[in-house]
C-alpha cells in the first residue's frame, strides 16, 4: 500500500515546490492599472522636474605631464624628485585637484562676483522666523573677526567649486583630463583651460623657488666643505712624515714581496729537510750494519757504491770459476780472495762515506729551514707593523678623498643650479584645450525620464506583489481548499446594487432564473444533494465569521433551490440582528421561532407563506434577551423534532461563529451546516478560527459557500480557479447577453 501511494506523494511534492509563473501573473493583471496609472504620475512629475532643471554644460580641457623633464643640465636631485614612477604622476593628479590651485583660479577669474556662482535660491527656509517667540543666542557664540568671515566664506567657496570640478588621468599614459561643469558653457571652458594654465604656471614658479633656494644652501656648505678637505688632506701627509711611509702604499707592496719570496724559499728547505729526514731514519735504524746500509735507497741510488758493487761481482765471478779448476790453497785462489776482500772494504768504505754525506745534508737542511723560518717570523712582524700604519694611512687618505668627493659634487650642483637659474622649461603641457560645448552634458532627459517610468514600474510590481503577500483574505476558490482544509459547495457572484433593490440577492434567483446567480445558487444545491444521498441532511444550518457576509442571503436562496423540488421551511435563528424580514417583505415585529419556542404563540401562528418562493418562512420573532439561552433549551430541540416531521428540508439561518455561539449550539441538532465566506474580505486565520470552533463541537459541516465574488474580474485574472462556473462557458443568459 505505501508502494502505491508513493508516486503520488512524489508528485504531490513536486507541485508545490514548482513556482507558479500564473499566479504572478495574475497578480500582475490584477492590479496592472494601478502599476501603470502609479508609473505614469510618477513619470510626468518626473517629466516636470527634469523640464525645470537648468542645463549644465561640460568643458574638457587634456593635459599631458611629462615625466622625464627635457633640461640642460639634470638637476632632479636638487629638486628631490623622481620622475620615473608612479608616484610622481599621481602626486600631479593631487596637485590639480588641491585647493591652493582652485584658490588661485577664483581669484585670476573673479569667479566670487560671476553671476553663475550668485543665483539666488528658488526657496529659503528660516525656521526661527516660524517661530511665535524669539530664542536667545547661544551663550557659547564666538565672535569672528572680518578677516576670519571672509576667509570661511572663501573656503566654502572653493568647495562648491571643487565640486564642479574633475580630474581624471588616463590609465597607461601621461595625459589628465580636466573637467569643469557650469550653466555658462563660455565659463565651463574657460575654468578647464584656466586649471591647466595655473598648474604650468604654478610648477615653474615652484621649479625657480627651489632653484634659487638650492643655489643659496650649496653656496653656503661650499665654504665649509672646502675648509673640511684641507684639514683631512693636512692630517694626512703629517701622518705619512711622522711614520716615515714612502713609495705606494706606504712600502707594504716590498714587504709583501718579501715575505712572499722567504716563504717559498722556507718551503723548498722544508721540503728538502723531509727527505733528508727520511734516509736519516733509516740510516739511524740500520744501527751501524754495513748490509742495512747498502739496502737504503740513498745508497743504492749513488753512481760511485753501483760502479764498486759491479767490480766486487766482476771478481766473484773470477772466483768462481777458478774455483771450479783449483782448490782454495791454490794461489790463484788466494790471489782472487785477495781481490775480493778488497772490493768489499772499497765498497764499505764507500757506504760509510755516503751515510756521512746523507747525515751532513740533513743537518744543513735543519740549519737552513731554521734560519728561513726565523726570517719569515721576522718579515711576518714586520709586515703586520707596516699593515696597522697602512690602516691608518687609507683611513686618512678615505676620509680626505670622502670630504674632495663632497665638495666636488656640491661644486658641480652648484655650477648646474647657477646655470639653469634662467631656464624656465614646464613640465606639461595643454594637449587639447577645452572648447565652448554646443550641448549641455546633463540632465539626460530622456534618459532620466525613461529611468523613472521604468523604476516606477518596478516599484508597482514590487508594491503589487507586496499587497497580494499581506492580502490575507479568501479570494478564490483555491483558499477555500489550501488555507481553509474545507470542501467547496459553490461560489456566489457579486450582484450590483442601486437604489431601488439594495439587497438584489434576495430576488435574483427569481428575476433572472437563468442568471449565474442563480445557477450558482443551484449548484450549491446540487452539491448539498449529492453530500448526502443516502441520508439526507434534512435540517441545514447556515453560518459565517462575521456579520455582513451575506449568510442570510445564502439561506434564503438555498431554501428557494430546495423549494422548487421540495416542502421547505425557513427559520430566522440569528435573533440578535434578523436580516431577511424586510427583505421578505415581514413585519419586523411579527411574531416566530422565540414565540413558538417559549410557548407563548402557536406554530401556524408563527409560519408565514411566501408565495414567490414557494417555501414558508418561520421568522425570529420577538427578540428574546438572552437567545443562546433559547437556543440551546430543550424546548427548542423538540420544536425542530416537530417541524422535521412537517417539512422536507428546513434551513436555518444562524448567527455568525465568531460573534456568537449560536451556530455551536444548533450544530448537534442539524444534519449538516453550511459556512459562508465573503470573498475578498474576511481573511482566512478568522475564517479558519470560526470552522475550528465548530469542528471542536463536531459539527457536521458540508461545505464553504464563498459568497459575493466579482466574477467578471476573477475569471479574467483567476480563470484557473473560475473554471467551470457560471458563465465561463457561456451557458447562462448573461454570457449571451455579454456576447
Amino acid at each position: 500500500m505505501t508502494n502505491d501511494n508513493q508516486p503520488f506523494q512524489v508528485e504531490r511534492l513536486m507541485s508545490e515546490e514548482v513556482i507558479d509563473l500564473r499566479q504572478y501573473w495574475r497578480t500582475l493583471m490584477r492590479y496592472k492599472w494601478g502599476i501603470f496609472g502609479f508609473s505614469v504620475i510618477i513619470t510626468v512629475l518626473a517629466v516636470l522636474l527634469v523640464f525645470s532643471m537648468k542645463p549644465v554644460y561640460r568643458a574638457t580641457a587634456t593635459l599631458l605631464i611629462e615625466s622625464q623633464q627635457a633640461n640642460v643640465v639634470s638637476i632632479e636631485e636638487v629638486y628631490g624628485l623622481d620622475k620615473s614612477n608612479n608616484e610622481y604622476l599621481l602626486t600631479q593628479f593631487e596637485i590639480i585637484k588641491s585647493r591652493r590651485l582652485s584658490e588661485k583660479v577664483v581669484n585670476k577669474l573673479s569667479l566670487q562676483t560671476h553671476p553663475e556662482f550668485n543665483q539666488e535660491p528658488l526657496f529659503t527656509f528660516n525656521w526661527r522666523e516660524m517661530l511665535p517667540f524669539e530664542l536667545p543666542n547661544k551663550s557659547g557664540d564666538v565672535v569672528v573677526s572680518e578677516e576670519a568671515a571672509k576667509r570661511a566664506a572663501l573656503n566654502k567657496f572653493i568647495n562648491g567649486f571643487s565640486s564642479r570640478l574633475t580630474i581624471t588621468p588616463i590609465r597607461k599614459t601621461q595625459l589628465v583630463t580636466i573637467t569643469f561643469e557650469a550653466s555658462d558653457p563660455q565659463l565651463a571652458a574657460q575654468v578647464a583651460n584656466a586649471i591647466g594654465q595655473a598648474y604650468i604656471e604654478g610648477n615653474l614658479e615652484a621649479k625657480l623657488e627651489v632653484t634659487m633656494q638650492a643655489s643659496s644652501w650649496l653656496s653656503e656648505r661650499l665654504g665649509g666643505l672646502k675648509a673640511d678637505v684641507k684639514a683631512a688632506e693636512k692630517k694626512l701627509q703629517e701622518f705619512l712624515d711622522a711614520e716615515n711611509l714612502v713609495g705606494e702604499k706606504g712600502g707594504t707592496t716590498i714587504a709583501n714581496k718579501e715575505l712572499e719570496l722567504i716563504s717559498s724559499k722556507h718551503i723548498e728547505a722544508k721540503r728538502d729537510r723531509l727527505n733528508l729526514e727520511s734516509r736519516y731514519k733509516q740510516i739511524q735504524a740500520a744501527n751501524g750494519s754495513i748490509r742495512k746500509y747498502e739496502l737504503i735507497p740513498g745508497v743504492l741510488q749513488d753512481r760511485t757504491v753501483q760502479e764498486f758493487k759491479r767490480k766486487l761481482l766482476d771478481v766473484e765471478l773470477k772466483r768462481s770459476e777458478l774455483a771450479k779448476r783449483y782448490g782454495a790453497k791454490h794461489p790463484s785462489m788466494q790471489a782472487v780472495q785477495s781481490e775480493v776482500d778488497n772490493a768489499r772494504n772499497s765498497l764499505n768504505s764507500q757506504i760509510r762515506s755516503v751515510i756521512n754525506g746523507i747525515k751532513s745534508d740533513y743537518s744543513a737542511a735543519l740549519a737552513s729551514e731554521k734560519s728561513l723560518e726565523d726570517a719569515l717570523t721576522k718579515t711576518r712582524v714586520g709586515l703586520q707593523d707596516l699593515g696597522r700604519k697602512e690602516y691608518k694611512r687609507k683611513e686618512l687618505e678615505n676620509e680626505a678623498e670622502s670630504k674632495r668627493a663632497v665638495y666636488d659634487t656640491f661644486l658641480q650642483r652648484f655650477n648646474e643650479t647657477n646655470a639653469t637659474g634662467d631656464l624656465n622649461s614646464a613640465n606639461a603641457r595643454v594637449i587639447d584645450p577645452a572648447v565652448i560645448p554646443a550641448q549641455p552634458a546633463k540632465p539626460k532627459k530622456k534618459l532620466i525620464v525613461i529611468a523613472v517610468f521604468v523604476a516606477s514600474l518596478m516599484f508597482g510590481v514590487v508594491f503589487a506583489f507586496l499587497l497580494e503577500a499581506l492580502n490575507n483574505t479568501i479570494q478564490t476558490a483555491r483558499d477555500v481548499e489550501s488555507k481553509l482544509a474545507a470542501t467547496l459547495l459553490g461560489i456566489l457572484p457579486l450582484l450590483k446594487q442601486n437604489k431601488n433593490n439594495p439587497n438584489p440577492s434576495y430576488s435574483e434567483f427569481f428575476e433572472n432564473n437563468h442568471s449565474s446567480f442563480a445557477e450558482s445558487v443551484r449548484t450549491i444545491r446540487t452539491g448539498i444533494v449529492l453530500s448526502a444521498l443516502d441520508n439526507p441532511h434534512k435540517v441545514l444550518a447556515v453560518t459565517s465569521t462575521m456579520p455582513d457576509e451575506g449568510k442570510t442571503s445564502v439561506a434564503v436562496n438555498i431554501a428557494f433551490a430546495l423549494g422548487q423540488m421540495e416542502k421547505v421551511l425557513l427559520i430566522g435563528a440569528d435573533m440578535r440582528r434578523p436580516a431577511f424580514n424586510k427583505a421578505l417583505g415581514i413585519d419586523r415585529h411579527a411574531i416566530g421561532l422565540s414565540n413558538f419556542v417559549a410557548g407563548t404563540a402557536k406554530l401556524e401562528e408563527c409560519i408565514q407563506r411566501y408565495e414567490k418562493g414557494g417555501i414558508d418562512v418561520l421568522p425570529a420573532g420577538t427578540i428574546p434577551p438572552n437567545p443562546l439561552e433559547l437556543l440551546s433549551s430543550k424546548r427548542f430541540a423538540k420544536a425542530l423534532q416537530l417541524l422535521e416531521e412537517r417539512y422536507d428540508r428546513i434551513v436555518i439561518d444562524t448567527a455568525p461563529s465568531q460573534s456568537v455561539s449560536d451556530a455551536m449550539v444548533i450544530s448537534p441538532l442539524v444534519g449538516g451546516l453550511i459556512y459562508v465566506v465573503k470573498a475578498d474580505s474576511t481573511t482566512y486565520q478568522q475564517a479558519k478560527a470560526g470552522i475550528k470552533r465548530l469542528k471542536d463541537v463536531h459539527a457536521p459541516l458540508i461545505g464553504v459557500v464563498l459568497n459575493q465574488v466579482n466574477t467578471k474580474k476573477a475569471s479574467k485574472y483567476d480563470g484557473d480557479d473560475y473554471g467551470g462556473y457560471y458563465d465561463t462557458y457561456g451557458y447562462t443568459e448573461d454570457s449571451k447577453n455579454l456576447a
